[in-house]
């Protein structure tokens, strides 16, 4: 059954929104997991440090509605609205990022809706990270309904950056001062920099390991 045939009756309506969602993302979740135990088997390694998952709450959807010009009902929320269920994939290098999205990409229940790569073409703000927007199919008792979820891949590092953005973006309500932003992508820039020199040292170490093994 697909998401227009679903009918718009208010708590309700909202409480299966929010079941269905919360399944899409415990899916995606459990793959991910599955996937980072299988790398750990098959390299000895594991791409993943931790995952986190939200769903938004009805306030932000509504006033993400009202900011595009849609009324607030259940339908233009699930049509309009394509980061209701978020997960968010916490890796250490910048090159896991890149296997994680192929991983997820190679899943032959996900559909690919489309790709953002903040990462190769970042935000002005500094901003880094890799955006999904995939489709899950949530198998209920009587219909299974395709859903959306976005999926954001970054690592450590980049992901302290973003919350701190996040975090400066409510406390000025998107208005921060010009001194905050540019000392902003001034950390942007630093954090890209320990991103490559980390990833750099990680290749030197694992180079020396193979070597002395052989």
């Amino acid at each position: 059954m697909e998401w227009s045939e679903y009918k718009d009756n208010g708590v309700d309506s909202w409480k299966e929104v929010n079941l269905i969602y919360s399944a899409a993302l415990k899916q995606i979740q459990t793959k991910m997991e599955i996937l980072n135990d299988e790398f750990q088997h098959v390299h000895r390694y594991n791409p993943i440090e931790h995952i986190k998952s939200r769903i938004k709450t009805p306030e932000s959807i509504v006033k993400k509605l009202k900011r595009h010009g849609y009324e607030s009902t259940i339908e233009n929320m699930i049509k309009y609205v394509n980061d209701i269920a978020g997960i968010r994939i916490i890796c250490s290098f910048t090159s896991d990022i890149y296997r994680i999205a192929s991983m997820i990409a190679e899943q032959k229940d996900i559909v690919i809706l489309s790709t953002k790569d903040y990462i190769t073409y970042p935000k002005a703000s500094g901003y880094k990270s890799y955006h999904m927007l995939v489709s899950v199919p949530v198998y209920l008792s009587d219909r299974n309904t395709e859903t959306k979820v976005e999926v954001q891949i970054r690592t450590v590092a980049m992901d302290f950056w973003a919350s701190l953005e996040h975090k400066m973006h409510y406390k000025f309500e998107g208005d921060a001062p010009e001194k905050i932003k540019e000392e902003l992508i001034e950390c942007a820039r630093m954090v890209s920099d320990l991103d490559a020199r980390m990833l750099s040292l990680n290749e030197e170490i694992l180079k020396l390991s193979m070597e002395k093994r052989m």
